[in-house]
Protein backbone atom coordinates (compact mmCIF):
# COMPACT_ATOMS: atom_id res chain seq x y z
CA UNK A 1 0.00 0.00 0.00
CA UNK A 2 1.31 3.44 -0.91
CA UNK A 3 -0.04 6.87 -0.01
CA UNK A 4 -0.20 9.40 -2.83
CA UNK A 5 -1.02 13.11 -2.79
CA UNK A 6 -0.93 15.36 -5.84
CA UNK A 7 -1.17 19.11 -5.95
CA UNK A 8 -1.80 20.61 -9.37
CA UNK A 9 -3.13 23.84 -10.81
CA UNK A 10 -6.92 24.11 -11.07
CA UNK A 11 -6.50 24.23 -14.87
CA UNK A 12 -5.13 20.65 -14.66
CA UNK A 13 -8.18 19.26 -12.82
CA UNK A 14 -9.06 17.09 -15.85
CA UNK A 15 -5.55 15.63 -15.98
CA UNK A 16 -5.80 14.52 -12.35
CA UNK A 17 -9.23 12.99 -13.02
CA UNK A 18 -7.73 11.13 -15.99
CA UNK A 19 -4.86 9.93 -13.81
CA UNK A 20 -7.38 8.66 -11.26
CA UNK A 21 -9.19 6.68 -13.98
CA UNK A 22 -5.85 5.18 -15.10
CA UNK A 23 -5.08 4.22 -11.49
CA UNK A 24 -8.48 2.55 -11.14
CA UNK A 25 -8.49 0.55 -14.38
CA UNK A 26 -5.03 0.33 -15.97
CA UNK A 27 -2.22 1.00 -13.50
CA UNK A 28 0.10 -2.02 -13.21
CA UNK A 29 0.85 -3.82 -9.98
CA UNK A 30 4.43 -3.95 -8.73
CA UNK A 31 6.46 -6.94 -9.91
CA UNK A 32 6.70 -8.54 -6.45
CA UNK A 33 2.91 -8.59 -5.96
CA UNK A 34 1.12 -11.94 -5.91
CA UNK A 35 -0.53 -11.14 -9.25
CA UNK A 36 1.83 -8.83 -11.13
CA UNK A 37 -0.36 -9.08 -14.27
CA UNK A 38 -3.26 -7.42 -12.47
CA UNK A 39 -4.39 -3.90 -13.30
CA UNK A 40 -5.94 -1.22 -11.13
CA UNK A 41 -4.53 -0.03 -7.81
CA UNK A 42 -6.98 2.57 -6.47
CA UNK A 43 -8.29 6.06 -7.16
CA UNK A 44 -7.74 9.69 -6.19
CA UNK A 45 -10.17 12.03 -4.46
CA UNK A 46 -9.92 15.74 -4.00
CA UNK A 47 -9.28 16.99 -0.48
CA UNK A 48 -10.06 20.56 -1.49
CA UNK A 49 -13.48 20.33 -3.11
CA UNK A 50 -15.16 23.75 -3.10
CA UNK A 51 -17.72 24.02 -0.32
CA UNK A 52 -16.35 21.01 1.60
CA UNK A 53 -13.56 22.14 3.89
CA UNK A 54 -11.70 19.14 5.34
CA UNK A 55 -8.92 21.39 6.64
CA UNK A 56 -8.58 23.20 9.95
CA UNK A 57 -8.89 26.94 10.20
CA UNK A 58 -11.54 29.41 9.13
CA UNK A 59 -10.58 29.67 5.46
CA UNK A 60 -10.95 27.30 2.54
CA UNK A 61 -7.73 26.11 0.85
CA UNK A 62 -6.69 27.97 -2.28
CA UNK A 63 -5.13 24.99 -3.98
CA UNK A 64 -6.24 21.67 -5.41
CA UNK A 65 -4.96 18.58 -3.60
CA UNK A 66 -5.88 14.99 -4.45
CA UNK A 67 -5.08 11.88 -2.43
CA UNK A 68 -5.39 8.12 -2.60
CA UNK A 69 -4.24 4.92 -0.94
CA UNK A 70 -2.88 2.63 -3.67
CA UNK A 71 -2.74 -1.15 -3.39
CA UNK A 72 0.27 -2.97 -4.93
CA UNK A 73 1.05 0.02 -7.21
CA UNK A 74 4.14 -0.04 -9.41
CA UNK A 75 5.45 3.33 -8.24
CA UNK A 76 7.95 3.72 -11.08
CA UNK A 77 5.11 3.24 -13.60
CA UNK A 78 3.03 5.75 -11.64
CA UNK A 79 5.77 8.40 -11.71
CA UNK A 80 6.33 7.73 -15.43
CA UNK A 81 2.62 8.21 -16.09
CA UNK A 82 2.51 11.48 -14.15
CA UNK A 83 5.60 12.74 -15.98
CA UNK A 84 4.08 11.85 -19.38
CA UNK A 85 0.78 13.62 -18.62
CA UNK A 86 0.30 16.74 -20.78
CA UNK A 87 0.02 19.15 -17.83
CA UNK A 88 -0.93 22.72 -18.67
CA UNK A 89 1.30 23.86 -15.79
CA UNK A 90 3.83 21.05 -15.18
CA UNK A 91 6.02 23.23 -12.97
CA UNK A 92 3.14 23.45 -10.46
CA UNK A 93 2.64 19.69 -10.10
CA UNK A 94 3.82 18.30 -6.78
CA UNK A 95 3.70 14.60 -5.95
CA UNK A 96 3.95 13.40 -2.35
CA UNK A 97 4.51 9.65 -2.24
CA UNK A 98 4.92 7.37 0.79
CA UNK A 99 5.58 3.72 0.07
CA UNK A 100 4.43 0.90 2.32
CA UNK A 101 6.11 0.81 5.71
CA UNK A 102 7.83 4.15 5.16
CA UNK A 103 7.17 6.89 7.66
CA UNK A 104 7.71 9.94 5.47
CA UNK A 105 6.61 11.33 2.13
CA UNK A 106 8.99 11.94 -0.73
CA UNK A 107 8.26 15.12 -2.68
CA UNK A 108 8.68 15.00 -6.46
CA UNK A 109 8.40 17.94 -8.83
CA UNK A 110 8.81 18.09 -12.60
CA UNK A 111 11.70 20.25 -13.72
CA UNK A 112 12.68 20.36 -17.40
CA UNK A 113 10.71 17.17 -18.10
CA UNK A 114 12.39 15.07 -15.41
CA UNK A 115 11.56 14.27 -11.81
CA UNK A 116 13.44 16.01 -9.06
CA UNK A 117 13.10 14.46 -5.62
CA UNK A 118 13.18 16.91 -2.72
CA UNK A 119 13.27 14.44 0.16
CA UNK A 120 16.34 12.29 0.68
CA UNK A 121 16.13 8.52 0.42
CA UNK A 122 16.85 6.66 3.66
CA UNK A 123 20.54 6.11 4.35
CA UNK A 124 21.76 2.69 3.20
CA UNK A 125 23.31 1.92 6.60
CA UNK A 126 20.27 2.81 8.72
CA UNK A 127 19.20 0.12 11.20
CA UNK A 128 15.55 0.66 10.35
CA UNK A 129 15.18 2.32 6.95
CA UNK A 130 11.41 2.38 7.35
CA UNK A 131 11.69 4.63 10.41
CA UNK A 132 12.78 7.54 8.26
Amino acid sequence: MANLMIQADVADHGNVESLSGWLEREAPWRADACNSQARGVGTLRTLTEPGVNHWGGWKNPECEVWAGALNHADLDALLDRIRATPWRYPQRVQVLLMDQEESYFRLYMLRDGTWSQYAPPPPPDADDQHAW
